[in-house]
């Protein structure tokens, strides 16, 4: 029998896997399948037969419709966690399905609740990651953390989240496979921030990137909503999500969007709706071709170079109204 994970590349998905893997230490040749954040439509890559398993974390159901129908159909056991969108579940008897869609929950802690809080501070470090700050805080301050590891914790999930962001697999820092083996060999996250050097090269490549990131100015914007353009470089590629959470971070009031020249000759694009109504990403983004994501923070794949005009029209008219 196989045991397939796959998971989203970014800290949501990592931490979710390695809190699952963490409880089940005994299981050897796992097969993992992921690939950048952006890269979701995952199980059309998984051949798994009857008896086999399947854990899917953090990738919408709806983008995997068609690769679950066909893994279900064929007598595969599926556990699925996220907090995308996901349509109409197929009902099965081998599907276990665990997705919640509330704007305070992400993947992770779906998982945390799982496992009853048996590796919560990886939890929390995905809340972080995940833009979820005020969730991520609340539950550091309930587990009794100082403001200081709270802050050690949000880093890291930071960098996490930050080195899955990327067109391609060669903008990445690590592929998300060789970062999970870095990160998997630490039950506590902050023996990972302390001993290990992954987490140095991705600080590093961080502070490099949002430096770069920081010297930027909206192509459109006001109070309400901002719209930014990034050069087509790699590390303008690496940073468009994080960029974009930072953003809303710092101005709560405006949704934000962070758009990339990509390889194919396209923009990638990154939604945030604001930060005081965590609604409306998600329906922006699925008005267009390769869009989607969850209500306070989703995508575009592929925008048409040609339709950027109609983009931002669109999205300031959804955010003003």
């Amino acid at each position: 029998m196989n045991h397939y994970y796959v998971f989203n590349g970014d800290a949501d998905g990592l931490c979710a896997l390695h809190q699952l893997c963490l409880t089940n230490p005994e299981e050897r040749d796992v097969k993992l399948i992921t690939g950048v954040k952006r890269d979701i439509k995952l199980l059309d890559r998984v051949e798994a037969e009857s008896g086999d398993r399947v854990t899917v974390l953090d990738i919408s159901l709806d983008s995997n419709r068609n690769g679950l129908v066909r893994l279900l159909d064929a007598g595969v056991q599926v556990a699925y966690f996220d907090h995308h969108h996901a349509g109409e579940i197929p009902q099965y008897s081998n599907l276990t399905a665990r997705i919640d869609l509330s704007p305070d929950i992400c993947t992770s802690l779906l998982v945390d609740q799982h496992l009853s809080g048996q590796y919560h501070l990886w939890a929390m470090t995905a809340a972080f990651g995940d833009n979820l700050v005020k969730k991520a805080q609340q539950l550091t301050a309930e587990a009794g953390l100082s403001p200081s590891a709270s802050e050690q914790l949000a880093y890291l999930g930071e960098y996490l989240n930050y080195n899955g962001y990327g067109d391609h697999l060669s903008d990445l820092h690590f592929h998300p496979v060789a970062l999970y083996e870095a990160i998997k060999h630490y039950t506590n996250p902050f023996d990972f921030i302390a001993q290990s050097n992954a987490f140095t090269k991705l600080a590093d490549g961080y502070r490099e990137d949002m430096r770069c990131a920081n010297s930027l100015c909206p192509l459109a914007g006001d109070d309400k909503y901002a719209a930014y353009v990034l050069p087509n470089e790699a590390w303008a590629r690496r940073v468009m999500g994080i960029f974009a959470n930072k953003l809303t971070n710092e101005n709560p009031q405006r949704a934000h969007a962070v758009i990339t020249p990509n390889h194919s000759g396209d923009y990638t694009v990154s939604v945030r709706a604001a930060l005081r109504n965590p609604q409306g990403a998600d329906s922006l983004c699925l008005q267009f071709d390769t869009g989607g994501g969850r209500k306070a923070a989703a995508g575009i794949n592929h925008l048409p170079i040609d339709a950027l005009d109609n983009f931002v029209a669109t999205f300031k008219q959804h955010f003003c109204n």
